[in-house]
């Protein structure tokens, strides 16, 4: 699933080329690509027509467009393939078009919601008071919001009885890293991902957290991290931090600080790519 660099770089794309316009009408293709908004299609278009996009927002690995004129906003759930294109009027459907949104004005382009697995969809939900839809409130800060509070970040994390990479994932804890970037700042950071959260010191957690924020900082400066075409921005671009990642996803190949054999590992239904040398595993898990 897209991470926060990813989604940070469609958000901005939305903010340019969505935020501030009308809409006029909405084309529910598929119904699966709405079932969060349990009204239906046609209710979901209708509760939209006419209210004007205010700027796009984003928590973590969350995207929501807020009705500038109403207490309301649209999430996007972009699940494996969701992608959000603004493409010209009269360009030709994409093949798995589900979501087409059209706007009261001359710039002749609309907006579509492309998913070829519909994992993903739109919904329409209520506000809080802080300005999230409420569904997500419970969802942390993520570690480039300016209001990200380090050390509530490393009291959390001593205070809870897991292991690191778990607790990154947390997006309870901290929102918008998933896998990818997880092992990433793990391995430049020199952390093995089994290591117990209750061992962090100060200093030890604000190490990760800069390395975090570097990593995804990084990805950001080129478009994110595109594995296949389904992880595209607005307009339909891939991104290259494929090409600078360290650890995830180069089994077997040399470790770009030691040159040891990078491994990979089954965790949690998912991989773990690590450096065994420059990563040592807790004693209690060896």
């Amino acid at each position: 699933m897209p991470e926060l660099p990813e989604v940070e770089v469609v958000r901005r794309g939305l903010e340019r080329w969505v935020s501030g316009r009308v809409v006029s009408d909405v084309q529910v293709l598929h119904p699966r690509a709405v079932r969060r908004h349990l009204a239906g299609g046609e209710d979901f278009g209708a509760r939209l027509k006419g209210h004007r996009i205010g700027l796009a927002q984003r928590r973590g690995k969350y995207l929501w467009l807020p009705l500038a004129d109403s207490a309301q906003s649209v999430l996007a759930h972009l699940g494996m393939s969701g992608q959000l294109l603004v493409q010209p009027q009269e360009a030709l459907d994409e093949k798995h078009l589900r979501i087409r949104m059209c706007f009261d004005d001359a710039q002749g382009t609309e907006l579509r919601f492309v998913d070829q697995r519909t994992f993903g969809g739109l919904s329409l939900h209520d506000n809080t008071a802080d300005g999230l839809p409420d569904v997500i409130a419970h969802i942390a800060r993520d570690p480039l919001d300016e209001a990200f509070d380090d050390d509530a970040f490393h009291l959390a994390l001593r205070g809870r009885r897991t292991t690191i990479k778990r607790a990154l994932l947390d997006q309870s804890l901290i929102s918008g890293v998933g896998n990818i970037y997880a092992d990433e700042a793990l391995w430049r950071a020199k952390l093995h991902y089994e290591r117990p959260t209750g061992t962090f010191t100060r200093p030890r957690t604000a190490e990760l957290l800069g390395h975090v924020r570097d990593v995804m900082n990084a990805a950001l400066a080129v478009g994110g991290t595109s594995f296949d075409s389904l992880y595209v921005n607005v307009n339909g671009e891939s991104g290259y931090f494929e090409r600078s990642l360290d650890a995830y996803g180069r089994e077997d190949e040399p470790c770009r600080r030691c040159g040891t054999a990078i491994r990979r590992r089954p965790w949690m239904n998912r991989s773990s790519y690590f450096c065994p040398r420059c990563q040592r595993p807790p004693r209690a898990s060896s």
